[in-house]
């Protein structure tokens, strides 16, 4: 199965398009229910923008108006719902995104590659400041858990574990690259602590640079 191009991008929009499979809701509902179901625990939410989110699947034909409801002197409040071709479309998007991986560039990994200009203990330093925040993080989520087990079923509750997941499989890789550096077995660290000592790139280091 491959990955078309699509429309929108954001995925505050397929989220918005989930939310609105329960029934026809206004903006203002939208984002509370998205609240009340922890939706921004797994999905980047700006609750300013949600109204132009909302805009932008009409505009696609995505969402339609339902309903204009009007109580007292209250503005009116305009309710969106999902169209066949947004039922459509959700339910592909969100297929391709279980199915397919996708690079994503975390930017933990974006400083790990650029981690070369800051002396190695330093790094140690930053990294183990980093793995304590981790730990602690990882046994409130794991608490939190535990707790949610006991109301909640499991199924609405596996983007907690995946995240889970992925800050103890952090926890351990960081805890292993720092043993690496302290004990001296990191392939490399020795001449990553000569160019900090003497300012000159390694002769292993620049032939990386200039392979010709």
């Amino acid at each position: 199965m491959a990955s078309k191009r699509r429309k929108l991008s954001n995925p505050l929009a397929l989220t918005v398009m989930v939310a609105l499979t329960e029934r026809p809701m206004h903006p203002y509902e939208i984002a509370q229910t998205l609240r009340r179901q922890g939706k921004d625990q797994s999905t980047k939410i700006n609750y300013g923008s949600l109204y132009t989110v909302v805009q932008n699947l009409e505009k696609h034909g995505f969402v339609e108006i339902t309903d204009v409801q009007r109580q007292g002197k209250r503005p009116e409040r305009t309710l969106y719902g999902l169209t066949d071709a947004g039922r459509e479309e959700m339910t592909e998007w969100l297929s391709d995104l279980l199915a397919l991986p996708a690079r994503e560039y975390p930017i933990f990994e974006t400083a790990l590659s650029l981690m070369g200009v800051i002396q190695p203990d330093e790094v140690a330093r930053l990294l183990r400041e980093r793995l304590a925040k981790l730990e602690v993080e990882a046994a409130g989520v794991r608490g939190g858990l535990e707790k949610l087990y006991e109301t909640v079923p499991r199924l609405f509750l596996v983007e907690v574990e995946y995240q889970l997941h992925m800050i103890e499989a952090q926890v351990e890789w960081v805890g292993g690259f720092l043993n690496e550096i302290h004990t001296g077995s990191l392939d490399g660290v020795d001449a990553w602590r000569r160019f900090h000592e003497t300012g000159e790139l390694p002769p292993e280091f620049a032939e990386l640079q200039d392979p010709t």
